[in-house]
């Protein structure tokens, strides 16, 4: 058989360089398909991983070969070369790290695409788990050396407890690393999903020689672009040309294939649906081997939004009236204006913009006139949007992370997990000329939920802030210095474990000097402990005062 090639101009590329492109695709087709038809057009997914496992590459490969940026850069771009579009905040750049999520907002293959780019940090999971309460799928991203880590089962148990389908890539497979098959057998045992690998490798980590794709039993080749800053062009092989030019990396790949047909690790859509398989793909990011495989998964597999459960547990339908949540809030994305965007989930209906909502928290009416499509700092206006889509809603400083917005009838979505702190601080303004952008800055970092601000409900003035890991406080003291120009000083307390409490065990807790009780901004109560000696004292000597863990609440989707 014939090899056949794959160019740049038929792998779907579109020539948009902005949101303006999406905002027209799909403001053109409204006319044309009801809500329901434009909601199954929709793939609204994060990526997830652990930190350096090259989620951030792949996300700028996806928007590579969407078409929406011309050459992909490197992550740790320095110099004049240009920075990867998801890490948009100056620490990022500075660190080459992802701190924030990130929504990109795009079209391939007639699919409208709302990808999340999530930090990979254990420090800054608390908005990861922000974002998987806003998506419907997640592609999961492992290197290929180090396999599960920690950060990946913890975000894993997020997905699963919300039931959401995840796509497993297998990344950085050009460089020396562990066998696939242990890979698989790893991911089974550790998280309990089931692999069922879509593309196979032909050769060992770190001599990649392509992959099989095991729904047609042909070889995909690759060819190498410059610093990967383009569409890779792949080459279709036939199985028997394959045997003769691969020789004993096609034989051992296809006893492999055959190893996994007998254990019956095919693609089963049904099982993945239900979040207990997993589509797997194999690739290199950086070199743009097998990112097309992994996108035209997610428009293939990845499931369209459905029907969303309320805090009742009932099913609001997508054709219902509009609804949505929001389910994260940045500040200062556009430092020259200082706008406020909060970030929110369509869950039913069609927005249009410039519709009046009511805001479910207070039961006002809430205008959208200012609305905007995202793609990571930039954005557009949009005038329309459906079930599965973001929405930036400009300026909106009164809404807070959980809130509801509906037109119709009223509903209250579940509520955005947090987090249980593990580090704890006092803070001061260093300038007392500059209190007044101290306050200013600390109430937005506590609505954006960089950090969680404590405060004594006796009356002592200075804040305690609160955070899951030592970085958040440095995202937060380098923030209120850049966007405020506030300087402060962190000073750690003893404590180290919180526990939620009530008014009562409070004012009794009030006579042990080793514990501290402070109120959260949401008015939740907690009690600090310099050790779990003295927790486990308290709870020993008094089993009815409330003394409960914080535990990450997640609803299913």
């Amino acid at each position: 058989m014939k090899a056949t090639y794959r160019s740049a101009a038929t792998l779907d590329r579109m020539s948009a360089t902005g949101p303006r492109q999406v905002v027209a695709e799909a403001e053109e087709t409204a006319s044309e398909l009801g809500i329901v038809d434009e909601s199954a057009r929709r793939r609204t997914f994060a990526i997830i991983s652990h930190p350096d496992a090259g989620k951030t590459t792949l996300t700028e490969k996806f928007l590579l070969y969407a078409g929406r940026v011309a050459e992909a850069g490197a992550v740790k771009a320095r110099g004049n070369r240009r920075r990867v579009v998801s890490d948009w905040m100056a620490m990022e750049r500075q660190r080459g790290i992802s701190i924030t999520s990130t929504v990109l907002q795009f079209t391939y293959r007639g699919s409208v695409i709302n990808l999340l780019d999530t930090p990979g940090h254990r420090d800054f999971s608390e908005d990861t788990y922000r974002v998987l309460s806003a998506v419907d799928s997640a592609v999961m991203v492992l290197d290929v050396a180090k396999g599960i880590e920690p950060q990946t089962l913890k975000l894993f148990e997020v997905c699963r407890a919300r039931e959401l389908p995840i796509l497993t890539f297998l990344n950085k497979y050009d460089r020396p690393g562990r066998d696939p098959l242990e890979l698989i057998d790893e991911i089974e045992k550790l998280i309990g999903l089931r692999p069922t690998p879509v593309t196979w490798p032909v050769g060992i980590p770190g001599d990649f020689r392509g992959v099989i794709d095991r729904r047609s039993g042909e070889l995909i080749r690759f060819a190498r672009t410059a610093r990967g800053a383009g569409i890779s062009v792949e080459e279709s092989v036939d199985p028997q040309r394959a045997s003769q030019e691969e020789g004993s990396a096609w034989q051992t790949a296809t006893e492999e294939c055959a190893l996994l047909d007998e254990v019956g690790s095919d693609l089963d859509l049904k099982s993945f649906l239900a979040g207990e398989s997993s589509p797997l793909f194999v690739g290199s990011a950086l070199t743009n081997f097998g990112v097309r495989h992994l996108l035209d998964a997610v428009v293939d597999l990845a499931p369209a939004p459905s029907a969303r459960q309320d805090a009742s547990r009932e099913h609001r339908a997508l054709d219902a009236a509009f609804s949505g949540f929001v389910f994260k809030v940045q500040a200062n994305m556009d430092p020259a204006h200082r706008d406020h965007v909060a970030f929110v989930r369509v869950c039913s209906g069609r927005f249009e913009r410039g519709m009046t909502v009511t805001h479910g928290s207070t039961g006002r009416p809430f205008g959208t006139k200012h609305a905007a499509a995202v793609f990571g700092s930039e954005r557009e206006t949009i005038d329309i949007a459906y079930p599965g889509d973001v929405v930036g809603l400009v300026n909106a400083s009164d809404l807070h992370i959980g809130d509801s917005l509906y037109a119709d009838n009223p509903v209250t979505f579940p509520p955005i997990p947090s987090c249980a702190p593990e580090l704890f601080a006092t803070v001061r303004s260093l300038n007392v000329s500059r209190y007044k952008q101290f306050r200013r800055g600390l109430a937005q970092m506590a609505q954006e939920g960089v950090i969680q601000v404590l405060r004594d409900p006796n009356g002592d003035p200075v804040p305690v802030l609160a955070a899951v890991g030592q970085m958040q406080f440095e995202v937060f003291s380098f923030r209120l210095a850049q966007e405020f120009g506030a300087q402060v000083e962190l000073s750690a307390t003893p404590h180290r474990i919180a526990r939620r409490t009530d008014a009562q065990t409070a004012a009794r807790l009030s006579a042990w000097s080793s514990v501290r009780v402070l109120a959260r901004e949401d008015g939740m109560l907690l009690a600090l402990f310099e050790s779990p000696y003295w927790l486990q004292r308290l709870e020993a000597d008094h089993p009815d005062w409330t003394l409960e863990p914080i535990t990450v609440s997640v609803a299913p989707a």
